[in-house]
């Protein structure tokens, strides 16, 4: 083990350069998640379109493109700088997202005296941008970009670490490669250390990046100001003040009792819209590959490669998506019904859950080397690690929505045990464990890019390759090492084209289901 102090400085140094990649991800991405809810908005004709692409975009695991990122931009870009910016780029589109359908929902429901006030005042269009549009959208975009913010270390880390067994395709500084090499040199001291300063890096950020931004943005949007303290405070300034209060708190709840409709309609407006430009991509993405696969026999060879293979990676989603539930599920209702601490229990979930999955994965490997199918014991870790997180969160944020009723309901019937579990517990959490379950199976295929074919000796570690059998994640990372675009390609589409119908004839209809009981 190395000086602590030199360790420590090599990890600032490593964290320092992840983070300007983050943060360059993260300012590209409010740019952009701005100018899409601003043109959404403002065209009808942009919004038929922007809408349903986003909307398919953003349910891709986008790190299965990652390997033909790395490959378009390592071809036109010198090395250093291509593959930071194909790091950049992927990071990026794990962010963009949520920050514009938040940029979008802000600007669409902003108060109709925002666009009066720029009328009566002939704003011009910069006028109009920087005084009427991006301060309408910034609350919104704030709290975006703190989902996005965790969203996106899970993506800079397996970037960082991504390799196919070429100095070509990987960084040379970033925490993500340092504890990487920390732990396959067997300085598992000093990986420890890693995680801890990586760990570190994450609650500096929230405290002062984002709490200076919910400060400027989100709180004083809201109206959270605290008056100054002082002997010259008049009791009839107070009552004002009060008085002052008491009416907007009235105007909102009118304003809100008479909208409700309204948004309504335009809610559902805007779904039809997104449905029906999903479905025309979707039907556009199957006439490609139908007219592709009857034209070309050697295709249909690789198309039934690739179909075997993403069967092989939906099994073992499944299968760890199996486990998840069984975990998450008696460990969510305990924290939201049972015990009287869910609240920490939430915040030390919140700190473990700041580690991605990917920065476990050499410790991982290091532990099961040698194992009875360790490449598959690995990869089912990595699927659950990278799912756990949230399904158990979409459990426990119905804790903030719960009616008191149900509760009130258990003891008045005394309801308790299995049936309370059955017929009170298992009903109340479904919208969460609905939405949980979609948004951890995205994490997974995510994750397959990594976990079903890993290998460290990009980052100068030496060799030290964990596989499964066969897989769209290994598929996709041979593909890429042998140039074969044909068959990336083709992995890339048809697994495009199960996602969309499984969100939409499976996952979609499960969540509307469930939300019409709960309407």
């Amino acid at each position: 083990m190395q000086p602590i102090l030199q360790l420590v400085a090599a990890l600032l140094f490593d964290g320092a350069i992840s983070w300007v990649r983050m943060l360059i991800a993260l300012f590209l991405s409010i740019f952009v998640g701005i100018g899409f809810g601003i043109a959404a908005n403002r065209s009808s004709s942009a919004e038929r379109v922007l809408l349903p692409l986003f909307d398919i975009l953003q349910t891709l695991p986008i790190l299965a493109f990652f390997p033909l990122a790395i490959y378009i931009v390592m071809a036109t870009l010198p090395p250093v700088i291509g593959i930071n910016a194909a790091v950049i780029l992927l990071i990026f589109t794990s962010m963009v997202w949520n920050i514009g359908f938040g940029a979008y929902e802000a600007i669409r429901t902003m108060p109709r005296e925002f666009a009066e006030v720029a009328e009566t005042f002939r704003l011009g269009p910069m006028e109009r941008l920087s005084k009427v549009l991006v301060p309408a959208a910034m609350p919104k975009v704030v709290e975006q970009s703190m989902l996005s913010w965790s969203i996106g270390l899970f993506y800079l880390v397996t970037s960082e670490i991504f390799s196919t067994g070429s100095q070509q395709y990987s960084v040379r500084y970033g925490i993500g490669a340092a504890l990487v090499h920390l732990a396959f040199s067997g300085d598992i001291a000093s990986y420890v250390i890693g995680i801890a300063v990586f760990i570190a890096f994450v609650v500096v950020t929230r405290l002062t990046l984002f709490s200076y931004l919910e400060d400027r943005f989100v709180k004083r949007d809201l109206g959270v100001r605290r008056p100054k303290k002082g002997p010259s405070m008049m009791v009839g300034a107070a009552v004002e003040r009060r008085f002052e209060i008491a009416g907007r708190i009235f105007e909102r709840r009118t304003a809100a009792a008479i909208g409700r409709l309204t948004r309504i309609r335009e809610a559902r407006r805007v779904q039809r819209r997104i449905r029906d430009g999903s479905l025309i991509m979707l039907f556009a993405l199957i006439s490609v590959v139908i007219l592709i696969l009857l034209t070309n026999s050697g295709i249909r060879a690789d198309e039934a490669g690739v179909l075997y293979a993403m069967a092989l990676s939906l099994g073992r989603i499944s299968a760890a998506l199996a486990v998840i539930a069984a975990i998450s599920i008696p460990l969510g209702i305990y924290i939201v019904f049972i015990t009287k601490n869910g609240g920490s229990y939430t915040k030390l979930f919140q700190i473990l859950a700041s580690i991605p999955a990917t920065l476990l994965l050499p410790a991982l490997v290091i532990a099961l080397r040698g194992a009875p199918s360790e490449g598959e014991l690995v990869a089912l870790l990595i699927f659950f690690l990278s799912g756990f997180w949230y399904m158990l969160f979409g459990i426990i944020s119905t804790r903030a929505t719960l009616d008191r009723s149900i509760g009130e309901v258990r003891e008045a019937f005394g309801v308790r045990g299995g049936r309370a579990w059955r017929f009170v517990y298992l009903g109340a959490i479904m919208p969460g464990l609905i939405t949980g379950t979609i948004t951890a199976i995205a994490a997974e295929w995510n994750a397959s890019i990594v976990a079903e074919y890993f290998t460290t000796s990009g980052v100068g570690a030496g060799t030290a390759v964990v596989s499964v059998g066969n897989g769209l994640g290994k598929l996709l990372d041979l593909a890429l090492s042998s140039g074969n675009l044909q068959l990336m390609a083709l992995g890339l589409i048809n697994l495009t084209i199960i996602i969309i119908v499984l969100n939409r004839v499976v996952w979609k209809r499960a969540y509307n289901r469930v939300m019409s009981v709960y309407r």
